[in-house]
């Protein structure tokens, strides 16, 4: 399965990454995820910054430490595990699309229908690779556009499009701007966690997952939104429900609803995916 991790600290910060993990076992981890890494950041100026590889990190260790240091305000890192498309830059998350960053994990079918419904709302030029990703996120900037710029209404309305449209197996989401961050879990397939850090008195940052490792002094003390597709250390990490969005503002004020009530309607389980999407969301150790 794709790995996400997601930060919001509401303001600029230095953070380490290693992305799958020590360099001492990059080799072990990157090969479980081997078709791409990525981090994208929003800088203290507000742009965006993305570093990613069609290709595993254990190939380019030049790559992994360049991607190590980075800072900003907000982060979204992703390790890819690849279903549709091949491993190509174009193919690699994070995507960044009208000034916004964003990457997911699961698999959404009816790719001609979704190409069609692009062409009607003038974004098939968005889509540059072959990812189901990709065009998830053109939907979402489209209905975006279209909502004069409301990024949580252009999500909601872009996903409930996709939830009567095309079959659904999942479709977790992580989307930033330089003061804002959504996640989304849609359905229960897979797990998105998020970490509310915002009291204080948390101690030390520094998380680790069997493919992404985050550490950062300056966040010690200092209030950040975590989310990641499974708890990174012993904190009090919370699962998102199924069709919950929750969003992070730039004061790191957290909403959080229930946009997405229902399943798929056209819901695709494990038996009817292929062998090699069956061993990209669920493989082996």
């Amino acid at each position: 399965m794709c790995r996400l991790f997601g930060l919001h600290a509401g303001h600029s910060i230095a953070a380490t990454f290693w992305l799958l993990d020590a360099p001492d076992s990059l080799a072990a981890q990157s090969r479980r995820n081997p078709d791409g890494t990525g981090l994208g950041v929003f800088g203290a100026d507000g742009n965006p910054v993305i570093r990613k590889q069609p290709i595993a990190a254990w190939r380019d260790l030049a790559f992994a430490t360049e991607a190590r240091e980075m800072s900003g305000t907000t982060f979204i890192a992703h390790v890819r595990y690849a279903t549709t498309g091949p491993a190509e830059e174009a193919n690699t998350h994070p995507f960044l699309q009208d000034g916004r960053i964003f990457a997911h994990n699961g698999v959404v079918a009816g790719l001609d229908i979704l190409d069609a419904r692009l062409s009607e709302l003038g974004a098939a030029e968005l889509v540059r690779g072959d990812t189901d990703s990709e065009r998830v996120f053109a939907l979402i900037t489209a209905y975006t556009r279209g909502r004069g710029g409301g990024v949580g209404a252009g999500l909601v309305q872009a996903l409930r499009w996709l939830r009567e449209h095309v079959p659904i197996y999942a479709v977790n989401i992580l989307l930033a701007t330089s003061t804002d961050l959504w996640a989304l879990r849609y359905p229960d397939t897979h797990e998105l966690c998020l970490l509310d850090r915002t009291d204080g008195g948390h101690g030390e940052f520094a998380m680790r997952s069997k493919r992404i490792r985050a550490h950062s002094a300056h966040l010690d003390d200092a209030p950040s939104v975590v989310f990641a597709s499974e708890p990174m250390d012993e904190g009090r990490w919370q699962l998102l429900d199924s069709g919950e969005l929750v969003h992070v503002g730039v004061d790191l004020k957290i909403t959080r609803r229930t946009v997405l009530p229902d399943p798929p309607l056209h819901q695709l389980t494990r038996a009817d995916l292929g062998p090699s999407a069956v061993a990209a969301q669920h493989p082996t150790s």
